[in-house]
Formats: structure tokens, C-alpha cells, sequence
């Protein structure tokens, strides 16, 4: 029977729908769930979310909860972590401070200077869970939904031997999307979709074989309501040829061209009929308000009416084809790039189609991205691994020069302003950042 852990288990709806799914599978129905989270009182709440899917379910599958991780960890065949480190006490200076110097950032847990100190403060505790799997469960897969994607990824593929990959949402959902805009099923849409962590394109996208393209621009062009829903995405479309896959919000800050003046950030992040790329700290207001109600949320979670049904989630698709049933699954996850994009550096973190199967996790070869998408890509991939490098060397002088390089800060700020900004997240962080000892 498998042993299936979650690491950050408190984050209750992800963890309920996961469970959920993964009891779909005959090759789980009879699974041990072991559900560990740091927050005692989080820890109940989907542990009674659970025993309910179980019951309801009239599965013979079992729970434990733990706020040891050792113990969840130990046996396991898989493994999901979603954890948070630090509340928005902690992760507000990586907006405020930038804000100070001028650079606005809307979401701020992927890359540029908010992403970077995020990936900071985690890098060291998600190679701590992989030196855990290392001795208690080495044969187990990782599956990262925690943020910075790439950074945490990139870390813990090359300096552990545990068998991890990240998954993200945006590819699915994005298709689903553009699919919904030419008015195609989503059963008819077949693509290749490759890049880094938020920043992939899709570089074939088809309808029932047929390039769909030319509708998706005609759709964007010809409509002003869906050139609304993601202003910022469609201006990239328009102006580099293939779209990209995460929102508006995020992508608005990877680049230079949205978000360094007041002027480009109402005109192209603040009309939007999607979610609004506008707001300044976005995600650190949407953790202060769950913060407030999450106790209630919760709680009516639990009351309602339970519905059984799998999603469309991949997180169970590929569990089962890697110790389950054994049934190959296709997704896009973020891997070490070993020649498979061959114009973006060796060894970084790409994310690409891979094919789970019960021999493992096998990358599909893309070749060379477009030059303008490499262009991108690269800047952000080379900040991405210096910060790593930075992070694990205690070296504050890299992750100086890995912030230099973001492209929205150095379209805002000079050298000398880059220097003072990262100085003070430094020392707004310092009590997390224990590998720095020059701080």
C-alpha cells in the first residue's frame, strides 16, 4: 500500500482536492496519507477534511497527522510539499522595500528582488526536507508546488539526490484559456509548451491538428473583451509572436516594459477585465485578508455537501503512472535543462513536456527556442541560478548582482540604488538568513 506525505498540509483547499483525487485511483483507494504541517491548529482542520473524504468515500484508506517530519516522511512513495516560509510579517518587505526605491511589484514570489529574497528563505528548508527523503525515503518523488518554482527546483536538483519536479498550474489553465477564446473544446487543443517556471510559450498550438494561432490572434485583435482579460499577455503576444503562459500580474513583472513608469502601468495593467495586474502587492493584501477569515472559510468548507468527483489536477495523474497503476502521464514540469533546450544554459531549470511512467520522469527534447523568447528566458534563468549560488555560498555579493540583472528592476533603478535596495532586504531579512554571515 502507498505512503503518501504532505509537507505544508495546512494549505487546506489544495490538500483536500489532492487527497481526493489521488482516492479516484484503485492503486491509492487503500493508501496511507500522512498530513504534516508546522501550524498545529491548520493541521486539524484537513486532517478532519480528510477522515471526512474517507468516510464519505468508504475508502480503506488511512491518515496520520504530524508535526513531525520525520515521521511523515519515513516509507513514503511520494511526496507534495506547499509550504509557506514566513507569514506576511516576514514577506511584505520583499515589496515595500522595492516599492521604496520605485520598483512595483504586484505578486513577488517568483523572480526579480521579491522572488529572490523568498527563494532565500526557503532555499534552506526544502533542502533540509530532501536530506530528510535522502535517509528516510530515497526512492520517493517530490512533487514542488512552492514558490519560487525554478530557484527551489534548481537547488534541490543539484545539490540532493531526491527525485524531485515542480508543477504549476498556468500551463493547463492558459491553454484551456486561449482554447475558450477560438471557441474550441479543450479535448480538440493539442501543444508544445517550453521555457522556465512562468515564462514558457507555447510554441505549437493546435486545434484538431490545424495551427490556431491565426485565430488566437484574430480572436485578441478583433475583440476588445478578451484583448482586456490579459492585457499584459496579449501585448507580449502581439509584439513577440507566442504566447506565454502565466498571468498578466506575474508576467508584468519579468520583463522591462510594464511596470517601470506609472503610465504603462494604467495603461496596460489597470483596465483589465481579468485579474488586475494593476495592484500594488497583491499577494501580500490577499494573505493579510485570508489571515483574518481563514478560520471561517475553513470551517464552511467543511460543512458543505462533499463532491468525490476527480479534477483535473496533475498532481494524482502522475503519481499513479509513476507507483500506481503504472499508466504513462503526460504534463509539463520543471526539470534540470540537460541539452533540452539547447539555447538556454546547461543544468538550469526549464519547464518542458515530460512523460511519467514507472521508469521515472523523462523530459521530451525541445531544441532551440525562438531568439527573441532565449533572449528572456536567459536573463531570467542566469539571475535565477546566480541567486541559487548565492543562497547556498552565503554569498550576499551574488545576490546583489542577481537582483542587478532582473530586468524591471534595471529598468527603474541605477546600480548605485540597486546596491542601497538590496542592502535593506537583507537586513529586513536577517533573522532568516542565518547562511549570510557578512549581514
Amino acid at each position: 500500500m502507498a505512503k503518501i506525505t504532505f509537507i505544508g498540509a495546512g494549505s487546506f483547499g489544495f490538500t483536500r482536492k489532492l487527497i481526493r483525487d489521488l482516492l479516484t485511483f484503485p492503486a491509492f483507494s487503500s493508501a496511507t496519507f500522512a498530513l504534516m504541517d508546522i501550524d498545529k491548529e491548520r493541521l486539524d482542520f484537513i486532517s478532519q477534511a480528510v477522515q471526512k473524504i474517507i468516510k464519505e468515500g468508504k475508502y480503506p484508506a488511512k491518515c496520520i497527522s504530524t508535526q513531525n517530519r520525520e515521521e511523515a516522511l519515513e516509507g513514503a512513495d511520494g511526496v507534495v510539499c506547499t509550504i509557506l516560509q514566513g507569514g506576511v510579517d516576514v514577506f511584505r518587505h520583499d515589496v515595500e522595500i522595492p516599492k521604496k526605491y520605485g520598483v512595483d511589484i504586484n505578486v513577488g514570489d517568483t523572480r526579480g528582488p521579491a522572488g529572490i529574497f523568498r527563494a532565500l528563505r526557503t532555499i534552506p528548508v526544502m533542502l533540509d526536507i530532501c536530506r530528510d527523503m535522502e535517509r528516510l525515503c530515497p526512492e520517493a518523488w517530490m512533487l514542488n508546488y512552492t514558490n519560487p518554482m525554478a530557484m527551489l527546483c534548481n537547488a534541490m536538483q543539484k545539490f540532493t539526490k531526491t527525485r524531485v519536479t515542480g508543477l504549476c498550474h498556468s500551463v493547463q489553465g492558459t491553454a484551456e484559456m486561449l482554447a475558450r477564446w477560438i471557441g474550441a473544446p479543450r479535448e480538440e487543443i493539442t501543444y508544445l509548451c517550453a521555457g522556465i517556471n512562468h515564462q514558457a510559450f507555447y510554441l505549437d498550438f493546435r486545434w484538431n491538428g490545424k495551427d490556431a494561432y491565426p485565430l488566437i490572434r484574430k480572436a485578441i485583435t478583433g475583440n476588445r473583451d478578451i484583448y482586456n482579460e490579459e492585457q499584459v499577455r496579449n501585448e507580449m503576444f502581439l509584439h513577440l509572436d507566442y504566447y506565454v503562459t502565466e498571468s498578466s500580474g506575474h508576467n508584468s513583472e519579468y520583463n522591462p516594459w510594464f511596470r517601470k513608469r506609472e503610465d504603462l502601468i494604467k495603461k496596460y495593467c489597470t483596465s483589465g477585465t481579468g485579474w488586475n495586474p494593476g495592484k500594488y502587492a497583491f499577494i501580500r493584501d490577499e494573505y493579510a485578508d485570508r489571515e483574518k477569515t481563514w478560520k471561517n472559510d475553513i470551517q464552511k468548507e467543511l460543512d458543505k455537501p462533499l463532491d468525490l468527483k476527480r479534477s483535473h489536477e496533475y498532481a494524482a495523474f502522475i503519481f499513479n503512472a509513476l507507483f500506481g497503476d503504472n499508466t504513462p502521464f503526460e504534463f509539463n514540469g520543471n526539470v534540470p535543462n540537460t541539452g533540452i533546450i539547447t539555447n538556454l544554459p546547461e543544468n538550469c531549470c526549464v519547464e518542458v513536456p515530460v512523460l511519467a511512467s514507472r521508469r521515472g520522469i523523462t523530459p521530451m527534447h525541445v531544441g532551440a527556442l525562438p531568439p527573441q523568447l532565449a533572449i528572456l528566458n536567459n536573463t531570467s534563468s542566469r539571475c535565477e541560478e546566480l541567486a541559487v549560488e548565492g543562497a547556498l555560498e552565503g554569498d550576499a555579493r551574488k545576490i546583489f548582482h542577481a537582483v542587478l540583472f532582473d530586468p524591471l528592476t534595471a529598468a527603474v533603478l541605477s546600480m548605485e540604488e540597486t546596491r542601497k535596495m538590496t542592502d535593506e532586504m537583507f537586513q529586513a531579512n536577517k533573522n532568516w538568513l542565518k547562511q549570510f554571515k557578512s549581514i
